[in-house]
């Protein structure tokens, strides 16, 4: 099902009988009538879920800059199919408001794309797996192209997608932001000429790092609360930085700090190397020589993957003590509301099963 509004059109339409897009007709309405505090709910997927009161002043700023930025202006043909009881979805709907765009809604899916049978967009914003999947099946493939821009969120942009993307003649971005900044603060470029490596912060964000290479953020859309992540980060220029980890995704093993991050890179490169489809993450467990021994959490599928072939190609391309000692193999990863690994509860799971 598909719902299309806008900010003059939602005025005269009935509240939609379907319970997700009366969710968002509630949430746009409130908007209009000059609601001034919105309550919204971490994903959870770096800590404990939360909520958080954000002010409509710093939705509003974030929606600006979102149209400056990627230059959309006011009839902007935007798909919005990214869950509205987050902030990422959330966005979309006051960027719809603030902006003048032009809205078609539908609930969350891997393949919103199915929903269309002739989409016409300029602007999407999307996790990385509802574009794989989308560029994964035969009925939506073409159909990206007619997507206009794409940003890209929510979970880190695979090896395999980033062949595909180099191929797309529309620009894909990847986006940096939380909550608590109001969804993204930096976009990188992922294709075409202009392609990028590091996060361009958007020029209305005061950024650094702390001691410990974290970077901390603030401006309008975090009402100037100065915003401190556990992002590992290297400054390049006056607003580009290089993402390297977080900084609670490093381990200490006999002594060597190992950024898990890093690993499951050298690892995306091994599988796609090997045609391996796998899903996988670095992990560690508790070792009583080495305090935090590395792992390797993958999940089954039909192929068969030989554990010590698998860490022997890994060998090849990493530091012996980057290598992962021991390779699980699971039926499911545990997920977040938000759909992204949750790799603490994964691996309680795993370990838990095994006593």
């Amino acid at each position: 099902m598909i719902w299309n509004t806008n900010a003059a059109l939602i005025q005269t339409q009935s509240p939609p009988e379907e319970p997700y897009f009366r969710k968002a007709y509630d949430f746009m309405i409130s908007w209009l009538n000059g609601q001034s505090e919105f309550m919204l709910h971490t994903s959870g997927s770096t800590g404990i879920p939360k909520d958080i009161l954000i002010k409509r002043n710093q939705l509003s700023s974030s929606a600006h800059m979102t149209g400056e930025a990627l230059k959309l202006p006011k009839g902007t043909r935007a798909l919005v199919c990214l869950n509205i009881s987050y902030i990422a979805g959330i966005m979309m709907l006051v960027r719809g408001m603030e902006l003048g765009w032009e809205l078609s809604i539908v609930e969350p899916s891997s393949n919103p794309l199915l929903e269309f049978q002739n989409p016409i967009f300029d602007f999407a914003a999307m996790v990385p797996l509802q574009l794989s999947t989308g560029l994964g099946n035969e009925n939506t493939r073409d159909k990206i192209e007619n997507l206009g821009k794409i940003l890209l969120g929510g979970a880190p942009v695979g090896i395999q997608l980033q062949k595909q993307i180099d191929q797309l003649k529309i620009p894909v971005y990847q986006s940096y932001g939380m909550t608590e900044t109001v969804s993204h603060v930096a976009l990188r470029k992922l294709n075409g000429p202009e392609v990028e490596n590091g996060y361009k912060v958007l020029p209305e964000i005061e950024f650094g790092l702390d001691d410990r290479g974290c970077i901390f953020l603030s401006g309008d859309v975090t009402n100037w609360e100065r915003i401190q992540t556990n992002d590992l980060a290297e400054i390049t220029s006056e607003n580009t930085f290089n993402w390297i980890g977080r900084i609670d995704n490093i381990i200490n093993s006999g002594g060597m700090k190992i950024v898990l991050d890093k690993v499951d890179e050298i690892v995306a490169e091994v599988f796609y190397e090997l045609g391996y489809e796998n899903s996988f993450f670095s992990w560690f467990e508790n070792d009583e020589k080495l305090g935090q021994k590395l792992i390797l959490v993958v999940l089954k599928n039909v192929n068969v993957l030989s554990e010590e072939n698998l860490l022997g190609e890994i060998r090849k391309r990493i530091s012996t003590y980057e290598t992962p000692k021991h390779v699980y193999f699971v039926d499911e990863f545990i997920k977040t509301p938000t759909d992204k690994v949750d790799k603490r509860r994964t691996v309680s799971q795993l370990f838990n099963g095994k006593q």
